[in-house]
This record gives C-alpha cells, structure tokens and sequence, in this order.
C-alpha cells in the first residue's frame, strides 16, 4: 500500500457547530471507522467532540 492509502489525511470538524476544524492523519487498518475526538474549540472556549469528515 502506498503512504497516502494506509494514513489519509483527515479533517475533524467541530460538532459546535463553529466550523473550526483540525486537519491529522489516522491509520485505516487500526480505525476503518469515522473518528470522533473529544478537542478544544477556541471559539467556544471548552472542549467538544470533533467528527472526521471526508
């Protein structure tokens, strides 16, 4: 498998509903999942979940 297909680049986009995101990798053989993350959203001011979109 090449780079790009075994760790993809992913975006984490607040469930805020701010718009702010995150953008990482994650391994598709560990997660094949979507990924939910608990992070910090500046604009809230306080930690919220963070869905990977595609």
């Amino acid at each position: 498998m090449a780079r790009n297909e075994l760790r993809p680049i992913i975006k984490l986009r607040s469930t805020a509903g701010t718009g702010y995101t995150y953008v990482t990798r994650k391994s598709r053989r560990n997660d094949p999942d979507r990924t939910v993350l608990r992070k910090y959203d500046p604009r809230v001011g306080r930690h919220v979940d963070f869905r990977e979109e595609r």
